[in-house]
């Protein structure tokens, strides 16, 4: 089969980024593409259509590709949840929990045999693979256990194109000194070098390059520019390079930035509309008066819920809320919005009964089974009958406390289990995450903020994110086009 890899020289390099303009470049060639991640590490999750969980990344390559993405384009997913510990997802479905120390004892093995798999299943189906790799290639104390990067390329015998960050500095002793710390056998896969996040006139660059090829004897074959950040990251680092507030905007829109935040890919519909301005604040921070608060997925609920309790955040919420700010919560901000949270078999952690915000009339039971699964739906608010989709990945469990017949809360969905809205439309909970991606949905939920400001309202015949992230991955691709030759590879 053939196949392509992608590793970078230090994490955050631009991997995931030339991956996925690399897949739709050559999808639009006719190729029959498709991604491939061995293992990944994020909370930034999306289900499949079957059901199993993968990395977001992967799913918005598989888009790229113009196909629909299945777990066998990442096979491993690592989940953080804190204290050196991750949930382990293989194939799609949680196996298990492990420490760092422990993981390559319990799971490598299993982990290698899931790869082997996914890449013959992959292989019956495709005409091309472009595989990304994770982090450095070249981490000499992990190399023995690494499942992502260089053992993918020599199991596939890909050609490999090394991409490194030239705007945080030091490009070129990373080059040398990645490919320095490669085995030979490694290195000799090496087959090109992308220079990424360059800015500035590339005259001034050429006589580094010229060094760069004679010194290394690979070629560059590509200096892409900086391109904005047009795709969420693997981590919540992102956040911190989020583009400045929008002094201009209509609507002020807080995230509350959860130590385990997940899935904060949920608001890049909002931060695409621009009369919104999406501000990620830390629990520390002051909440001030924005025009909504959302309290977003994580996946450590009750520790990020005792965090906002200890900074007071939760107060400053719950203040909010109650002088008539509209709070949204998603997956575990919405069992945050509840009365009691009860984790009784200690799955989070730590075992016990904790106190919500006491916003909405739900209690959450955390359990050990994993709700992980597609959704398609009607709103009830903000407007009778829109179609709505999305996804639920989440192990706790909510019921309502409402007395059969108070009128205070109304579900928010045709399914009452997916969530909550108060009689005055200012506290709204959900357990799917896509909501934002609904076009006319996200419309008709910022009108009500609007309509609070005394501004006109925004037209609700509007398509949905996924048009306008089509648009984006054209974008990407044209340009990344540009500016790489990917001749050698194909050949």
């Amino acid at each position: 089969m053939k196949a392509i890899m992608v590793v970078g020289t230090t994490s955050h390099a631009g991997k995931s980024l030339l991956t996925t303009a690399i897949c739709r470049l050559l999808s639009r060639r006719g190729w029959r593409v498709a991604p491939f991640k061995g293992q990944n590490m994020a909370l930034n999750a999306y289900v499949t259509a079957n059901g199993g969980e993968i990395g977001y990344a992967q799913a918005v390559q598989a888009w790229a590709s113009g196909v629909v993405p299945w777990v066998e384009m990442n096979p491993i997913l690592l989940k953080p949840q804190g204290d050196m510990t991750s949930q382990v997802i293989v194939k799609g479905r949680p196996v298990g929990r492990v420490k760092a120390a422990d993981y390559y004892e319990q799971f490598f093995d299993l982990g290698w045999r899931a790869i082997e798999e996914s890449l013959q299943h992959l292989s019956t189906e495709f005409d091309m693979l472009v595989c990304e790799g994770a982090g450095s290639p070249a981490e000499i104390n992990l190399k023995h256990r690494d499942l992502t990067n260089m053992r993918i390329a020599k199991y596939l015998n890909a050609p490999t194109i090394l991409v490194v960050d030239i705007d945080r500095g030091g490009a070129f002793a990373h080059v040398v000194g990645t490919l320095e710390l490669l085995d030979p056998d490694e290195r000799d896969l090496i087959k090109g070098i992308v220079i990424n996040k360059f800015r500035g006139q590339r005259s001034l660059l050429d006589s580094g390059i010229q060094w760069l090829e004679e010194r290394t004897k690979k070629p560059v074959i590509g200096v892409l520019p900086y391109f904005q950040e047009l795709f969420p990251a693997e981590d919540s680092l992102d956040l911190l390079e989020r583009k400045a507030h929008k002094a201009q905007a209509d609507l002020n829109i807080v995230v509350i930035r959860l130590p385990r935040i997940a899935n904060f890919t949920d608001f890049d519909p909002l931060e695409s509309e621009p009369s919104v301005s999406v501000r990620y604040l830390s629990p520390k921070q002051d909440l001030g008066h924005p025009d909504a608060v959302i309290i977003p997925g994580t996946k450590t609920t009750i520790a990020d819920l005792i965090l906002l309790q200890k900074s007071g955040m939760a107060e400053a919420i719950q203040n909010y809320a109650a002088s008539g700010g509209t709070v949204l919560g998603i997956c575990g901000g919405y069992q945050m919005l509840g009365q009691i949270i009860a984790d009784p078999e200690g799955i989070e952690g730590q075992a016990g009964r904790f106190q919500g915000l006491n916003l909405l009339p739900i209690r959450t039971v955390i359990t050990g089974q994993k709700i992980a699964r597609q959704r398609q739906v009607s709103s009830n608010y903000p407007q009778m009958g829109l179609p709505v989709t999305g996804f639920e990945i989440h192990q706790g469990r909510s019921r309502i406390e409402q007395p059969p017949d108070s009128q205070a809360y109304q579900p928010l969905f045709d399914d009452v289990n997916l969530g909550l809205v108060d009689s005055c439309q200012s506290v709204w909970g959900t357990y799917l995450h896509g909501l934002f991606d609904n076009g006319p949905w996200r419309r008709a939920w910022l009108n009500r903020l609007r309509q609070q400001r005394g501004l006109k309202s925004l037209p609700t015949g509007v398509a949905n994110y996924r048009e306008q992230r089509e648009q984006i991955l054209d974008s990407l691709a044209t340009e990344v086009e540009r500016h790489l030759d990917l001749t050698p590879f194909l050949s």
